[in-house]
């Protein structure tokens, strides 16, 4: 019996990098996964991984900038499994919707574009709001576990990324005003600010390598961390009941590289 068993879990942008690790540790651990990504050949792929180790999950092409879609992606996974049991929003997009890209480009505060503005914090905090109301009916009666990602980015205001700095740190903030508002349910709502290798941080490296480089210099432990290997188990933790008396908390997943008093 692992940590999760029987436990019906969602992940957003499952179909790679920290979703995917965090689908496959949930698998492992017990619970029935709804793999959620915009790209079916991903999720398709996901999907495939976690039955061929004897877990069960389905997958859905969702875009979380589309409030219907959200809705049909809960709603297929309380068809599935019977219920929501946890949630893990870690879906982001970049760019604007006509044109997305891998990761924020950065871009003087001065110039930014709106679009860009709108469609980064439609498919961050707004997707995560949305998520969590449509789950909320199948968790407030028996509590649930709640994981979403903010970033370092935010914390300290990181030039040229304004919308994605505002995005995360609203997410942050929402999520600490669901702590406070359904702690009475037994929902947890927590968040990780990652420093995980993602396609997000894969597209960073490539397209900004002396500010990536800089970077990991800055990391005690002089290396990214892996989906798999530290993403994972962080999630399993804050979605296991071991983790039932913590909410509100941001928890930094990134070796030490931001460390606050």
């Amino acid at each position: 019996m692992g940590q999760l068993a029987g436990k019906s879990a969602i992940v957003t942008g499952a179909g790679r990098g920290i979703g995917r690790g965090v689908a496959l540790a949930f698998a492992r651990e017990g619970a029935k996964v709804m793999v959620a990504s915009r790209t079916p050949s991903t999720v398709e792929e996901v999907v495939g991984a976690i039955r061929s180790e004897g877990g069960a999950a389905v997958g859905l092409a969702c875009d979380v900038g589309h409030h219907d879609q959200i809705k049909a992606m809960v709603a297929r996974t309380v068809e599935a499994f019977g219920g929501v049991d946890i949630l893990v929003n870690n879906a982001q997009g970049f760019g604007t919707e006509a044109h997305p890209v891998g990761t924020p480009v950065i871009t003087p505060l001065e110039t930014f574009p709106e679009a860009e503005w709108e469609y980064t914090l439609r498919t961050g905090p707004l997707a995560t709001l949305r998520a969590m109301q449509a789950a909320f009916p199948y968790m407030r009666d028996k509590g649930g576990k709640i994981i979403n990602f903010g970033s370092r980015r935010g914390q300290i205001g990181y030039a040229g990324t304004t919308a994605y700095n505002a995005a995360k740190e609203a997410i942050r903030a929402l999520s600490r005003t669901a702590a406070r508002e359904w702690g009475q349910y037994g929902i947890n709502v927590n968040v990780i600010n990652p420093l995980v290798m993602s396609h997000s941080l894969e597209t960073f490296q490539a397209q900004y390598s002396a500010q990536a480089s800089d970077a990991l210099k800055e990391v005690p432990m002089r290396r990214y961390g892996d989906p798999e290997r530290d993403a994972g188990p962080l999630a399993v933790f804050l979605a296991s009941p071991g983790s039932d008396y913590l909410t509100g908390m941001t928890f930094m997943l990134d070796g030490g590289f931001y460390m606050t008093p």
